[in-house]
């Protein structure tokens, strides 16, 4: 049924590379140039300062909230971020997930951050306009510095998911600076705009071993070709600022594509990626995001390790497909971030790194 499904839609094939660093590379190449633009170059230097905000009463003592502030130098100007991370007290071995997150004030009510320390996660959390601004302004944050005095956009000019990424990055920088960090355990999450953004962190930095994807997705985990609700079209007319301009030669042209979004997810083989998803947000197309998965595996296959595990036929609701290096799940409800999807993040993380915590 798939296959009949995949042929109809006319979903290209991944790159027809044997060596698989070079494939990635390609992929990689092909996405920047063509969807998201350039990749943020590292910083020249960096520096963190550490404020403890929360200590001996926080989540009943058993767990410490502060602030990371991250200052540098960024094409030779100075740049500055802050997010917040919360820990458990018991500083040893920590599974930590950085979330790329819509709210300054984090954690809030929209997190169970108490649920993720009592399961033995650690929190990195940075609000995303202290970056970049979530609008048509390259005049603020790295966004300025990238295109200083108001430079045009043209071509394959950076856009402003990549520039989130490069900050899940920063964080990333920042956390192997930490004796009690598990490295091998990092993952990075985000919902919407902010879960494209995760998929494309962890295909350019290959130290978030897990992704979460929540409801991503046009140009994140959906593919395009006949896809229903967001097209092309419509996310290049609503938020042109999130790619690069290049990306537009593709609306209403989707079948021109030498790639789609299983190239994004193939490109973090062969670590873990989860894709996640609600049977009512039309706009993202839960089935476009399971086809997504379903041509992404070959490349884990190819890796040696076990891809996508799943029947030949569309999903149902509550089923959870963690077998493999990649997961889906699709859940009732719609376009939202919830303690559902947090815990099925968790549960294959633990699954794999066998935590039965």
């Amino acid at each position: 049924m798939l296959e009949q499904i995949i042929k109809e839609r006319g979903i290209p094939a991944l790159p027809n590379i044997d060596n698989t660093d070079e494939k990635r590379e390609y992929m990689k190449r092909i996405l920047a140039e063509e969807e998201y633009g350039l990749p943020v170059p590292k910083p020249e230097e960096v520096t963190y300062e550490v404020k403890e905000l929360e200590n001996a009463n926080y989540m009943t003592g058993n767990a410490t909230l502060e602030e990371v502030t991250v200052k540098g130098k960024l094409l030779g100007r100075d740049f500055s971020f802050p997010f917040k991370f919360v820990h458990p007290t018991d500083k040893k071995n920590q599974k930590v997930i950085v979330q790329i997150n819509f709210r300054y004030d984090c954690p809030d009510k929209y997190t169970p951050a108490e649920e993720i320390i009592d399961r033995g996660y650690s929190l990195a959390v940075f609000y995303y306009n202290d970056i970049t601004t979530d609008n048509n302004d390259f005049t603020n944050g790295i966004a300025g510095i990238l295109f200083p005095d108001g430079e045009r956009r043209e071509g394959n000019a950076t856009g402003k998911i990549m520039m989130w990424a490069w900050a899940a990055s920063r964080v990333a920088d920042y956390l192997e600076t930490l004796d009690f960090v598990d490295m091998d355990k990092l993952g990075v999450a985000g919902h919407s705009r902010l879960g494209k953004t995760a998929l494309v962190t962890a295909a350019y930095d290959d130290r978030f071993k897990f992704a979460h994807s929540n409801d991503s997705g046009c140009s994140g985990g959906a593919i395009h070709r006949n896809k229903r609700g967001e097209t092309v079209e419509a996310i290049t007319r609503n938020f042109p600022f999130w790619f690069c301009p290049n990306y537009k030669k593709y609306i209403n042209n989707e079948g021109a594509m030498e790639f789609d979004q299983h190239w994004l997810v193939a490109a973090s083989a062969p670590r873990f990626v989860e894709i996640g998803t609600a049977v009512e947000d039309v706009w993202a197309d839960h089935e476009s995001e399971y086809l997504t998965c379903v041509m992404a595996s070959e490349e884990f296959e190819k890796q040696g390790v076990v891809g996508f595990v799943h029947p030949d036929r569309y999903p149902e609701l509550h089923e959870h497909m963690k077998d493999g290096h990649i997961s889906y799940y699709v859940r009732p409800g719609r376009h939202f971030f919830s303690r559902y999807d947090w815990n099925k993040f968790m549960d294959f993380i633990d699954l794999k790194i066998g935590d039965n915590k």
